[in-house]
């Protein structure tokens, strides 16, 4: 019988280095699935909540474009809505800024 400096044969060695990596994998797998609970539970904190004073947003209709307002006059507004509003932009400032292509 082949034992090595642990005290393990070499079968008990080979399901050793089998059950870590399988441990590794479902660490993993955990960790993965904490992080997306973690980003679901922050993404309903703070859900339609003023960015500015925390408050809650309204929903609100402005000129045809459902957009969010808050007490405090802070708006959101989805992507494409600024363009909706404001029209094409002609001078490509919003594009630069943000990075859309137009």
């Amino acid at each position: 019988m082949d034992i090595n400096k642990d005290g393990l044969t070499s079968e008990e060695e080979y399901f050793h280095k089998q059950q870590q990596e399988q441990l590794a994998k479902l660490r993993e797998i955990a960790a993965m699935e904490s992080e997306a609970a973690a980003a679901e539970a922050a993404k309903e904190l703070h859900f339609h909540m003023c960015g500015k004073c925390g408050k809650p947003m309204k929903t609100e209709i402005f000129k045809g474009v459902e957009i969010e307002r808050c007490e405090c006059g802070a708006v959101l507004l989805d992507p494409g809505e600024l363009e909706q509003l404001a029209g094409e932009d002609q001078s490509g400032f919003f594009s630069g800024l943000f990075g859309s292509s137009s």
